[in-house]
């Protein structure tokens, strides 16, 4: 069977239809094509140098600057955090893990946990899965007693895939000064709505002097729940 023969009926072009048009050009206008890509780079090396030569120095970040996360406390030290669960519902790339708990107000001696945030509830397991988070803020949004916000901190690289993986001791905020570190008791007369309208400033003697009773109690609370 012959085959047909380009260009006779078959649709393909011929040779002298996809033949390429010769470039047009002169001697100068070569010569000079060369010159106008050297004279932008001749030009930038006259031009300040904006490298930044990280990590010896270190760039400020923006106030509102999305770095690693925290959870933060109440001016008498009780936690922020009530366990609803809404951060990580609202985490599209499901990179947070809590579970909640029930405060109690049982005395430790008699089998008690302990109250760890004003309320009903607390966050008793706070996960963030550094590999998997965006760091897109939703999360911060959901939450409704600004117990979680973002800080400056952007330096979270690891060799180890375990370790960027914090939990709730990594996240929580650090003791201040005029807090005291939870569990412990509420501010005396003082209801849950009363720390969201700003009227505990801080621990009272009450609750030092709880503290320091309850002291060898509270660090065996924490070493049986580890």
């Amino acid at each position: 069977m012959s085959r047909p023969v380009p260009g006779s009926g078959d649709g393909r072009p011929t040779s002298s239809s996809s033949s390429v048009p010769e470039r047009q050009g002169g001697g100068i206008a070569d010569f000079l094509a060369p010159l106008g890509g050297f004279g932008v780079t001749f030009a930038t090396m006259f031009r300040k140098v904006l490298t930044e030569e990280y990590p010896e120095v270190k760039r400020p970040t923006e106030a509102r600057y999305h770095g690693r996360h925290q959870l933060n406390r109440h001016p008498d030290g009780l936690e922020k955090c009530i366990g609803c669960e809404l951060c990580a519902w609202a985490c599209p790339a499901d990179a947070i893990l809590v579970e909640g708990a029930s405060n109690d107000d049982t005395p430790i001696a008699e089998g008690g946990t302990g109250r760890f945030s004003p309320g009903e509830r607390f966050g008793r397991v706070y996960q963030i899965n550094y590999l998997r988070c965006i760091f897109c803020g939703l999360c911060i949004e959901a939450c409704p007693t600004r117990a979680l916000t973002m800080t400056n901190v952007y330096e979270l690289a690891d060799n180890n895939r375990g370790d960027l993986i914090f939990t709730k001791d990594q996240l929580l905020a650090p003791v201040q000064e005029g807090m005291l570190p939870s569990p412990h008791p509420m501010v005396d007369g003082m209801e849950e709505r009363d720390y969201y309208l700003g009227k505990v400033t801080g621990s009272t003697r009450e609750q030092e002097a709880w503290a320091h009773d309850h002291a060898d109690e509270v660090a065996s609370l924490e070493s049986n729940r580890r």
